[in-house]
């Protein structure tokens, strides 16, 4: 969803509402996570998928009917429910949809959450999306200003905060379920934390394209190098911020303000052993996501034996990636990029990287059951309420 706040935001200053399709829970094979968001707007505008393309004509026609009545729809697609819609996902999963309306009403503090996640805030929105028809739709807000928004009982809005201070500390998105007289209730508790760092040091035509490639995962991404000349924004327009300084130096600071943490990515690639040691030996203690370095094997070997005469330990020798990269027989700047983002990804979702085509596991990485999740008929009776029900305006 956070791709698509500037969208949502610019029709909702215009006046125009929007339907929102959030996915609220998965089972199985589904191709994208919890939170994923498709967007209707004006004129049938869409932005956005919720499946990769195997339901959103469904989804679409769902949205049109909620942007008409203001009522809100919880939606089941995938296995057994193929034979009711005639629609479902391809994978052989499931997925759970909440579709809304978002307009000035509904979603009064929509520009203070925009504003919050575009500066580097951290905000959570919890929205009711499965319960009494009252409660859906309400929303409760934790972000810079503190917690704005109510969901009923003030127990309730404490738990709900709890929640979402959890999952933006976890950077995750998660439906929590809460017990209210006896009714159950679920809350899709969006996390929008400050994005993860990439921090590449070097100043080279690859440092380049890893600024590029690191932007279009996510990730705020810097440059450091300590020559002037070469550090310049001109040479790395992708990079959030270029820093002129010693890359150890650098690091060192960062660390100690709090600002290097265990979704970093640090990345040496300076090819120049008076700058990369020094790096090295800040940078190996640090309990970042991911540590690598460019170089070929006779390189590293020399790296390494350096590193070891400085006094590093094998345990944290062990933790650096180099040469960086998946095998893929990367020759220029942008295949390297993309060598060393697919290693980047693999470590993150604890996979090796090899060929999708010669393995037998699952293919999406496995994530937490929530929402509407299990196939009981329970849960089956709930979706049925929920699409029939009337959506409260939002409190936030």
């Amino acid at each position: 969803m956070r791709d698509h706040l500037v969208d949502l935001l610019t029709w909702w200053e215009a006046g125009a509402p929007v339907a929102v399709a959030t996915v609220t829970g998965t089972r199985g094979s589904s191709p994208r996570p919890v939170g994923t968001a498709m967007l209707v707007g004006p004129g049938g505008t869409v932005v956005g998928s919720v499946s990769g393309g195997c339901v959103e004509a469904a989804v679409y026609a769902e949205a049109e009917e909620v942007l008409a009545t203001g009522l809100p729809r919880a939606l089941r697609y995938g296995a057994g429910t193929e034979t009711a819609t005639g629609v479902g996902l391809t994978c052989g999963g499931a997925i759970d949809v909440f579709v809304e309306r978002i307009d000035r009403d509904t979603f009064p503090r929509l520009p203070e959450v925009v504003a919050a996640v575009h500066a580097g805030e951290a905000v959570a929105v919890s929205t009711c999306v499965a319960g009494p028809a009252a409660w859906l739709g309400r929303r409760v807000l934790v972000g810079p200003w503190g917690r704005h928004g109510s969901l009923g009982p003030a127990w309730l809005d404490e738990a709900v905060a709890r929640d979402a201070r959890d999952l933006l500390a976890e950077a995750r998105t998660e439906v929590r379920h809460h017990t209210v007289d006896g009714a159950e209730i679920a809350v899709l508790v969006a996390a929008y934390p400050p994005p993860p760092r990439m921090i590449v040091f070097g100043a080279t035509d690859h440092v380049a394209a890893v600024a590029r490639v690191g932007a279009l995962l996510g990730y705020r991404v810097t440059v450091c190098d300590a020559r002037p000349a070469f550090a310049t924004r001109r040479r790395f327009p992708d990079a959030h911020e270029v820093v002129v300084d010693w890359p150890h130096r650098y690091l060192a600071a960062e660390a100690r303000a709090g600002r290097v943490d265990g979704r970093t990515v640090l990345l040496a690639m300076t090819h120049d052993p008076k700058f990369e040691l020094p790096l090295l030996r800040v940078a190996l203690p640090l309990p970042v996501a991911y540590l690598g370095a460019l170089g070929s094997r006779r390189a590293h070997a020399d790296r390494v034996a350096q590193l070891r005469a400085a006094g590093v330990g094998e345990q944290a020798l062990a933790r650096l990636a180099a040469p960086a990269g998946l095998d893929l027989g990367a020759a220029t700047p942008a295949e390297t990029a993309v060598s060393i983002a697919a290693e980047v990804i693999a470590v993150r979702n604890g996979r090796a990287g090899g060929r999708l085509t010669d393995g037998t596991g699952r293919i999406h990485p496995p994530r937490p059951s929530s929402s509407l999740d299990g196939p009981s008929d329970e849960d089956a009776d709930r979706v049925d309420v929920c699409r029939s029900t009337a959506m409260a305006p939002g409190a936030s």
